[in-house]
């Protein structure tokens, strides 16, 4: 098995160049056999996507998908005080 930077460089070169994801700001944590990724993506259907690609990217190690939803608001609209 690489070690856990190289993977984790695999990991992250494939969410960022697959087509379904185009993703820089996601950090890539390599434990053992398990990969965690870090950050946070304003849909479930992207935090989704982000996971297989990982799966894809380093297939037999366990992926713990801690990616956060955030809310996205349109320009303009105020924020409640």
């Amino acid at each position: 098995m690489d070690a856990p930077h190289y993977v984790a460089a695999r990991v992250q070169r494939a969410l960022a160049e697959d087509e379904r994801t185009v993703e820089l700001g996601i950090r890539v944590d390599v434990r053992g056999d398990k990969i965690f990724l870090r950050g946070r993506v304003s849909a479930p259907e992207r935090r989704l996507l982000i996971e297989d690609v990982a799966r894809e990217a380093a297939p037999g190690l366990s992926v713990h998908n801690e990616i956060t939803l955030v809310e996205v608001r349109e320009p303009g609209e105020e924020e409640p005080l």
